[in-house]
């Protein structure tokens, strides 16, 4: 019998770290792919401002901006009946202060629909994300490596390698939970850190290139079914090969288009159309 809820809650996250449930998390960016990932039994879609690398082709998150995370949320939200809707907050919209981060954030639930929002970074943030969380805005937080810190951090490498690292990084989780957030997005850090501030928290912890030992795992769709070739992390798993489909499909209709075979007259609507003057 199948015990899941029929709408995923953020209680029903808390409760599975309790009780040792692995928490299954996607990206998406539009109704289509929401839907299908919502039908396959995510516990929640992350509508991530990665969008902007494999939706919009910059080479970084950075010029994401707050309308286009409210124009992919409210498709997401729409295609997504089950699963918990968390979107992003871009970057600019909260670092400024508690009222810039608190304004944004209710646009975004307001003109999405969305269940919660995601904001990276430690003790810094950590007043924005106490504001939000009084006021009735879930906040999901996200440590190690993150994106919107990409040029400060010198590229895409792992956190937390030294101790001094690591225990700045357990401060944070505790600081950030302290706060008031459901959940916790652990991003290129060692598995044996993870493990530690998996330990360390009562909420939930989820991995992306953070090792087997948490709570739930995240990772980008398109990364996940082959469909994204210009950056390959070396933490994804490629689950499908879509984007070779895809390919093929594709050139198949080009051949079949120029070589006349399709449309087929099984393709073809309405029928022939009767000549003036002809018997009916």
């Amino acid at each position: 019998m199948d015990t899941r809820p029929k709408r995923v809650r953020i209680p029903h996250l808390l409760a599975s770290k309790r009780e040792g449930r692995k928490i299954a998390i996607l990206t998406a960016y539009d109704y289509t792919m929401a839907r299908l990932v919502d039908q396959a039994g995510v516990d929640a879609i992350l509508v991530g401002d990665s969008l902007g690398n494999v939706m919009l082709g910059y080479d970084t998150t950075l010029p994401v901006t707050l309308e286009d995370m409210i124009h992919h949320g409210r498709a997401v939200r729409r295609g997504a009946q089950r699963a918990l809707v968390i979107v992003d907050m871009p970057f600019g919209s909260y670092q400024a202060g508690v009222d810039q981060a608190v304004d944004n954030a209710v646009r975004l639930m307001k003109e999405t629909g969305a269940d919660a929002v995601k904001v990276e970074g430690g003790r810094p943030i950590v007043p924005a994300i106490r504001r939000m969380t009084e006021i009735g805005i879930p906040v999901m937080g996200h440590l190690g490596f993150t994106p919107q810190s990409v040029h400060q951090m010198g590229g895409y490498r792992v956190q937390g390698r030294s101790r001094e690292d690591a225990e700045a990084l357990l401060e944070d989780a505790r600081a950030v939970e302290a706060a008031g957030a459901f959940a916790l997005v652990l991003e290129l850090i060692p598995p044996d850190l993870s493990a530690e501030v998996t330990r360390a928290l009562t909420i939930p912890t989820i991995g992306i290139g953070a090792g087997p030992h948490r709570d739930g795992q995240v990772l980008v769709l398109q990364d996940m079914l082959g469909m994204f070739d210009d950056f390959q992390p070396k933490f994804v798993r490629r689950f499908a090969e879509v984007g070779s489909v895809i390919r093929g499909a594709v050139a198949q209709y080009v051949q079949d288009v120029a070589a006349g075979r399709f449309p087929a007259p099984e393709h073809t609507v309405g029928g022939a159309r009767r000549e003036e003057g002809s018997p009916s």
